[in-house]
């Protein structure tokens, strides 16, 4: 089948910019969909026209339906960059659509400040949780940032002064690239409620203040940056354990036991396409992992709230998993390692007599490696300083 789908990027100088291709798609189409602002930029002509729906799936199955018929959407921009051509071009053959992009918001921001943009982050805070920022927060970072709304500046820069870096430098651009195109450089602390108009790009450039921490996303945070009650997984075991789980961007991660989460948190964290589940049935856990995971800018953590193994059955496979805890739960090993995909990665860590019990029966069974782990942090005893250990672990890893 060939391209039956047309996905047009539109600027804010309207239709003036269009190649012949892209208005040639515009005038066979059949149905036209796009935001108002599209659509009026196209005469009355009688043809079928629609708007976005909310929610956006709505429609998009729709079209999806009408399958072969001539279709044209009208995006801003460049579609595939944070746009609807993503959402297509993830459901249908590359064959099957047409999309013809004009300059992104990002190419646009970064012509305007002189920013490189192979050195800069760029993200969609658009339909999205502000949290998302937090992780990119480092002294002299760069970030553009598709905005949501006319609000959205002044909430970023409550983020901002919230986490140390409200002296950083807030650009606000609205309209790039049109006639009403407007600039607004200042620190983000003067932002207040200031007011922007909608669908705006925000670019920062991030300055900490002087006595700033910010936190790596190189695995093993402070244990301080978790909420907890005790079941975290320290510091020192956290970060070998996170390299034995060897995160890849995009893999997926089952946290089971999670305590407070900061394993698949951290994991998250590594790259912004890593997903995790967090399976954790003890409610007070669970409230602090809902804490922790606004906290520390993974939002999108997702967290089962019932028992393991049960719980498992239909979850989609993970790349890796990590038992924290219910090693000795019958049928937990098992159901783990069905589930994981080829190639995946599992670790276990066992405190106890009887988790240890079980990791040196699997490895007998299974293969894979068994570390002893033993950590000790100096603390002071009056004058003097002393050793203070933590509970011995054993750790299991195996690759399927």
């Amino acid at each position: 089948m060939t391209a039956w789908l047309s996905i047009v990027g539109i600027g804010e100088d309207g239709l003036t910019s269009l190649n012949p291709e892209a208005r040639a798609a515009i005038d066979a189409a059949t149905l036209i969909v796009g935001g108002e602002r599209h659509l009026a930029l196209l005469p009355d002509d009688g043809r079928e026209r629609k708007t976005w729906t909310s929610p956006l799936m709505d429609l998009v199955h729709e079209i999806i339906a009408r399958r072969g018929e001539k279709i044209c959407i009208l995006a801003t921009g460049d579609p595939q960059h944070f746009g609807i051509g993503v959402t297509f071009t993830k459901r249908l053959p590359t064959k099957e659509v047409a999309i013809f992009p004009s300059l992104s918001a990002f190419s646009l921001a970064a012509a305007r400040l002189g920013w490189d943009l192979s050195r800069t982050e760029c993200m969609t805070l658009h339909g999205r949780p502000l949290e998302l920022l937090i992780p990119h927060l480092t002294n002299g970072a760069r970030i553009l940032a598709l905005s949501d709304s006319g609000n959205t500046p002044a909430n970023m820069a409550k983020i901002l002064s919230e986490y140390g870096f409200g002296n950083s430098e807030m650009t606000v651009l609205e309209h790039m690239g049109g006639p009403n195109e407007k600039i607004t450089s200042m620190e983000a602390f003067r932002i207040g409620d200031v007011q922007f108009q909608d669908f705006n790009t925000v670019a920062l450039k991030c300055v900490a203040n002087p006595d700033t921490q910010p936190l790596s996303r190189i695995p093993g945070l402070p244990d301080t940056a978790f909420m907890h009650d005790g079941q975290l997984t320290k510091q020192e075991i956290r970060s070998a354990t996170l390299t034995a789980l060897a995160p890849l961007p995009g893999d997926l991660l089952w946290d089971v036991g999670a305590g407070c989460g900061s394993i698949g948190i951290e994991w998250m964290r590594c790259h912004p396409s890593n997903q995790a589940i967090s399976i954790e049935d003890h409610q007070g856990r669970l409230n602090y992992i809902n804490k922790n995971k606004l906290k520390l800018g993974v939002p999108g953590l997702a967290v089962v709230t019932e028992k393991a193994p049960v719980s498992l059955q239909n979850l989609p496979p993970p790349d890796a998993i990590f038992i924290g805890g219910g090693l000795s739960t019958e049928g937990m090993f098992e159901t783990c390692w069905a589930a994981l995909n080829p190639g995946g990665r599992l670790v276990a860590n066992a405190v106890t007599v009887e988790g240890e019990t079980v990791l040196f029966n699997q490895h007998g069974l299974y293969g894979g490696s068994l570390t002893r782990i033993d950590v000790s942090r100096a603390e002071k005893i009056g004058k003097f300083t002393s050793w203070k250990p933590f509970r011995q672990v054993t750790q299991y890893r195996l690759v399927k």
